[in-house]
């Protein structure tokens, strides 16, 4: 059974760091693995994606310097490192996986298969 599960969410004031992270099982550790996130009466929106079998990375433009993708070398667990928080970061942060190796730009949640539940970030000013 393919699972997803998110921690490392909190509440940090503007300026702040945290490291989300998206512990897999259950599937091939080389699909492609996405964050996504949303906030209360916004579209969900992909933030950042990675293929490990390409060594590809995507970013959205409101995250691109701030937010990295990674994997560990194991490839159990994708982390999302947030540097630079901004109040308009605050949203739930969901984990998706795709069901093929690569990813694809833009990030859309239409092409992403099992999701985790999720973990809230707040940013304060």
């Amino acid at each position: 059974q393919v699972q997803l599960v998110e921690s490392g969410g909190g509440s940090v004031q503007a300026g702040g760091s945290l490291r989300l992270s998206c512990t897999t099982s259950g599937y091939v550790s080389e699909y492609c693995t996405a964050w996504f996130r949303q906030a209360p009466g916004k579209e969900r929106e992909g933030v950042a994606a990675i293929s490990p079998t390409y060594g590809v990375r995507f970013y959205a433009d409101s995250v691109e310097g701030r937010f990295t993708i990674s994997q560990d070398n194991a490839k159990t667990t994708v982390y999302l490192q947030m540097d630079s928080l901004k109040p308009e970061d605050t949203a739930m942060y969901i984990c998706a996986a795709r069901n093929i190796r690569g990813c694809a730009w833009p990030i859309v949640p239409s092409e992403y298969v099992t999701w985790g539940r999720g973990t809230q970030v707040t940013v304060s000013s």
